[in-house]
């Protein structure tokens, strides 16, 4: 049996949300911002508590509830500052949303906002952004690139966090990512998967403020130009975006969702995420895409922009 063949158990269906910012900083002792955390803290103070608002998420976990996943992906940036106590609360969230299986995350800059102990911050959320298989696990950290595959879809997950400078909401690949990411969409690709990568920073250079890029976004870019994917979805700018990045392969689309919980009072978009389903097509894939966006005036989500895309298969 090809790998084509094997797959044609399409439509499958996912989706995607991005920087709920869904922790609360109420209480915070002094002694707990004494680094880039105080400038985190003062922004929350003045504009995100604002911003970011727990109805928005109550009506966001409702509106998935109606529908039936294969996997949910986070993108990163559910913390404000990265403290413990807002590991804890983001653990319970994505337990509230489902089991680990259920739900991919890789995180944000601001999860990683300083260096913390790992077992006081991400070893909360470990069973989350773990591949498959490698759940439940001992260790001091999460092997990214991770891969999960759900019925003829290959989700692969980069973490972009790492601690930056005060001011700075950059994010790095690190070697290690990079030197596995190739072997990793080739095999993919092999066994006739369709490939989402998805991260929090965008991808494609020049796409970001300078302060808040991927700083070898242009590695990232040249990798898959050379080994292709069908999808990139990303967040961090708060902002829904479409571009396409040629590749040797054919039209990449990168997709951007902006903050799951916003109310858009800032000049940021309120809050969207987006469900796609992805159904075999005699030359490669076709992509149906249902953005939905939160509506104030009914307190719910509901049906925004639709997109339909098709994928052609050139490997």
């Amino acid at each position: 049996m090809t790998g084509d063949e094997e797959h044609q158990a399409m439509p499958q269906c996912f989706a995607q949300l991005s920087d709920p910012h869904l922790s609360s900083l109420k209480g915070v002792r002094g002694r707990d911002l004494f680094s880039k955390r105080g400038l985190g803290y003062l922004s929350w103070r003045r504009k995100r508590r604002f911003e970011h608002r727990t109805e928005v998420l109550e009506a966001l976990q409702r509106d998935l509830e109606l529908s039936e996943l294969d996997q949910l992906l986070v993108t990163g940036d559910l913390t404000h500052i990265g403290l413990p106590q807002e590991f804890e609360q983001a653990r319970q969230w994505l337990q509230e949303l489902g089991n680990p299986g259920q739900i991919a995350l890789v995180p944000g800059n601001h999860d990683a906002c300083v260096a913390a102990p790992w077992s006081e911050t991400f070893a909360l959320w470990q069973d989350y952004m773990a591949s498959d298989n490698d759940h439940n696990t001992a260790g001091e950290t999460v092997n990214f690139p991770s891969l999960r595959v759900r019925e003829g879809i290959a989700f692969i997950g980069l973490s972009s966090a790492c601690p930056k400078p005060p001011l700075m909401a950059t994010g790095t690949i690190d070697s290690e990512q990079l030197n596995r990411l190739p072997a990793l969409l080739q095999r993919t690709a092999d066994a006739g998967l369709f490939r989402v990568v998805y991260l929090h920073h965008c991808p494609v250079a020049g796409k970001e403020k300078w302060r808040k890029r991927l700083t070898n976004a242009p590695e990232i870019q040249a990798l898959l130009e050379e080994h292709g994917a069908e999808m990139v979805l990303h967040g961090h700018g708060h902002r829904a975006h479409y571009n396409e990045l040629q590749t040797r392969h054919g039209s990449l689309p990168i997709i951007a969702v902006p903050s799951a919980s916003a109310l858009g009072l800032h000049g940021a978009d309120i809050a969207h995420y987006n469900r796609y389903q992805i159904e075999r097509t005699g030359g490669g894939w076709q992509a149906s895409i249902d953005s939905r966006r939160y509506r104030p005036e009914v307190g719910e989500f509901c049906e925004g922009a639709n997109r339909t895309l098709r994928i052609n298969r050139s490997h």
